[in-house]
């Protein structure tokens, strides 16, 4: 079982509660719900309704979940939104149906009173509080309202290995089923060792299929934009290009840091060796590992080099051909050395277009944030890295929506600033050349909920409110890890306005509508994907679709006449079913009618209604149509 390390990138969001409510720093906050065209959505211009997540669910992949906290309740704090949560690092249940560890929680009287999820990896952790307050917090009476407010929430703390991943999705969806709800899954986190490197592996398969059978996946796209962590090489023997040579820096930064993780592979069936050189400071060579071979044998070995009094260790994982994308896989973990030795890598290949990642290794098994390949001006022909082919898994699943970070653009009488790429967020594409990441979101100095458990959060906080006796914080962070659940907020209030579109349709609408500037044209697809996210035009382009599930067979057709009237009005039907349910919106988003009807043609009376747009909604078969209808 792969182990898994994380991207915990970082976080934040928008809100509002009836609790007393404490300014704490004059600071200027983010503009991410203007910037994505979030306030527009919430307040229905020309829309159905004002969408704001209602009756659609958003699970999380994470950890660090305050249960308490009063932003997962709704902006008048009377209805609690988190469904269930399943904590699988607990040793004692109930566990969930069909799964046999871990322990779920069901309902508001059972997760208040577990109050968090438990000491994992991250001990006492934050940053799901914080993604799932930006994804579908309610604000708790502050003006930190997430996208989706009135979404309900899964939360899934989950065991670092591939097996464990693929259970939080398939409960998600269990639990989706059961509450007959679309479902919405965000990952903000990552790896470059998971899974496989064209996102074809246990975890990507499990997407693709969950894909299909309704659920939409979202995923920040990383955080190394700013660091050369990655290396390539075309190999070419025939014409002299056989060996590469590169220093692996060890990125630091952390009291729990072990060393480096090196992840490689090469094109398909396509071998390569590999070893590690010891050099002193100023790049003098003193002693090298053996070269190993992808083609010898798959397998783990643990190994060391000696020089003097400093030793330092090595293990060896080679997968010699990975069954799904049948590229070769290794990963090599360096000990970071006692002394100021510098470590080499040498590869070597007849062909092959061959990657490399270097990646920080901390004690608990995981880590996320690159460490440079260098090439010293001392070393002749030795390279250095670059930012490129950026995506792990799961940012790298073909059916994912991969989200980039940006700053917020904020206008004002005196100035314009923001606008531009965060320069964390990881570069595309993936190796095998998919578009990705996808879209991109405000990812820069978000404010939203921190876990009022936490206890590794050392940083300042923007705001604090007193709920039920209990204090509880707003933090500013930044990251992919926040750009996700704001892309994931604005796909619910999509499927809230249609709540047939498949996962591939709401992919189709985000790139299409998604807003390009000079600074997109600036930074390109492999920064921004295919623009920055338009929730307005999205939803407004959902409303227009007309999702078709696979089993549909039957047809559904409806006309209104006349158009204008007096609110004489009559409405046909034909289906194939027993007839279709009306519902009669103004255009502030309010309903204010509803009646049942029965199919072919019957006579309405609106005449009660004031004179003015209408939108009309008919729903039938799984589908709907929505008709614009003027009042005199």
């Amino acid at each position: 079982m792969k182990k898994l390390g994380l991207i915990l990138c970082l976080f934040c969001l928008l809100s509002g509660l009836n609790a007393q409510v404490f300014e704490i720093q004059g600071k200027e906050l983010h503009r991410a719900i203007p910037d994505a065209t979030v306030d527009s959505v919430w307040s229905g211009i020309g829309l159905p309704w004002g969408m704001t997540g209602k009756d659609i669910i958003i699970g999380f992949t994470d950890w660090g979940f305050d249960y308490t906290h009063p932003v997962f309740y709704d902006t008048s704090m009377t209805r609690y939104r988190v469904l269930r949560a399943w904590d699988q690092f607990k040793k004692e249940g109930p566990t969930p149906a069909g799964f046999d560890y871990g322990r779920e929680y069901v309902g508001e009287a059972q997760l208040l009173a577990a109050q968090c999820d438990t000491f994992n990896v991250y001990q006492y952790a934050y940053h799901g509080t914080h993604v799932a307050s930006i994804a579908a917090g309610a604000g708790a009476g502050t003006i930190y309202r997430g996208v989706a407010y009135e979404a309900d929430l899964l939360f899934a703390t989950f065991l670092v290995d591939e097996q464990a991943v693929v259970d939080a999705f398939q409960w998600m969806y269990n639990v989706a089923q059961q509450e007959g709800k679309r479902l919405v899954i965000n990952m903000s986190w990552g790896l470059y060792y998971i899974d496989n490197y064209t996102g074809t592996g246990k975890i990507g398969q499990k997407m693709e299929e969950l894909s299909q059978l309704g659920v939409v996946f979202v995923t920040s796209a990383g955080n190394n934009g700013d660091v050369n962590f990655h290396i390539d090489q075309d190999f070419d023997s025939d014409n002299g290009i056989d060996t590469l040579r590169t220093i692996v820096h060890f990125a630091g930064g952390s009291s729990y840091q072990y060393g480096q993780s090196i992840t490689m592979t090469n094109s398909p069936n396509t071998t390569f060796s590999f070893a590690l050189q010891l050099l002193t400071n100023t790049y003098q060579p003193l002693i090298m590992t053996p070269f190993y071979n992808t083609a010898d044998s798959s397998g783990y070995f643990e190994s060391y080099m000696v020089y003097e009094t400093d030793t330092i260790h090595y293990t060896v994982e080679i997968d010699q051909e990975d069954l799904n994308n049948h590229r070769p896989e290794v990963r090599v973990r360096v000990k970071k050395p006692q002394s100021i030795y510098r470590i080499g890598l040498h590869v070597t290949a007849p062909s092959g277009y061959f990657h490399a990642w270097n990646v920080i290794e901390l004690t608990n098994d995981v880590g996320n944030w690159g460490g440079s390949f260098v090439g010293p001006s001392s070393l002749p022909g030795w390279k250095s890295g670059n930012p490129h082919f950026g995506l792990g898994a799961p940012a790298n699943v073909e059916c994912a929506i991969a989200v980039a970070a940006h700053k917020s653009k904020v206008v004002t009488p005196n100035y314009i600033i923001g606008g531009e790429i965060a320069s964390f967020s990881s570069y595309g594409p993936t190796i095998d050349y998919q578009t990705k990441p996808e879209i991109s979101a405000p990812g820069n100095n978000i404010v939203a909920a921190l876990s009022s458990y936490t206890n590794t959060y050392t940083g300042s906080y923007v705001r604090k409110i007193e709920f039920q006796g209990r204090e509880y914080q707003f933090v500013s962070l930044s990251g992919t890890s926040m750009a996700s659940p704001l892309a994931a907020g604005v796909v619910a209030l999509m499927l809230e306005a249609n709540r047939w579109l498949t996962p591939e349709q709401v992919k189709e609408v985000l790139t299409e509508t998604a807003r390009n500037d000079e600074f997109t044209a600036e930074s390109g697809v492999e920064r921004f994907g295919y623009g920055k996210v338009d929730a307005y035009h999205a939803v407004l382009a959902a409303v227009d679709l007309v999702g078709v599930q696979e089993n549909e067979i039957q047809q559904f057709s409806s006309y209104l006449f006349p158009n204008p009237s007096d609110g004489t009005l009559f409405v046909g039907i034909e289906s194939e079913e027993s007839g279709a349910l009306m519902e009669v919106f103004s255009l502030e988003g309010k309903r204010v009618f509803v009646q049942s009807l029965v199919s072919g043609l019957q006579q309405l009376n609106l005449t009660e209604l004031p004179a003015g747009c209408y939108l009309i909604k008919l729903t039938a078969q799984n589908r709907h149509e929505i008709h614009k209808w003027i009042k005199f």
